[in-house]
């Protein structure tokens, strides 16, 4: 669980160093090197890691903390999720039956009516007569 804070907190940072400020400044030249950084990553991660053994109760606290805002958020969601179907969707979509959850309901059968299954329009009725061809 610790490990998903530091990842949060790692994009979190990157997100805002990516947003643009609000004034133009100009940017203050960088002297840091790639193997510098990296080594400077490498020593980061490698504190955070220790963290937990240097002290033990704020990691513990930390970690109910974390646990328990994961279950809030979740109750949250789902409460978001069944406002939203109740109030956008419909109550019953047909495929499945109001009284017994999750069971299929057959699908209807002779609901056309007699206007329905009369043909809209067929064109003039011609009569063909027999020719015979001629001998």
């Amino acid at each position: 669980m610790i490990w998903f804070l530091v990842r949060m907190t790692f994009w979190f940072c990157v997100v805002l160093v990516l947003l643009p400020s609000g004034a133009p400044q100009p940017a203050p030249q960088a002297q840091v090197g790639v193997g510098e950084a990296i080594s400077a990553a490498k020593a980061a991660v490698d504190d955070v890691r220790q963290f937990c053994d240097r002290q033990p109760e704020a990691c513990t606290v930390g970690t109910s903390a974390a646990v328990t805002l994961g279950h809030r958020a979740q109750a949250g969601a789902k409460m978001i999720y069944e406002l939203l179907t109740e109030r956008l969707g419909p109550n019953e979509t047909g495929s499945m039956s109001a009284g017994a959850p999750g069971a299929l309901t057959a699908p209807s059968r002779d609901t056309l009516t007699p206007s329905d299954l009369a043909p809209l329009w067929r064109g003039p009725q011609t009569h063909r007569t027999s020719r015979t061809p001629p001998a």
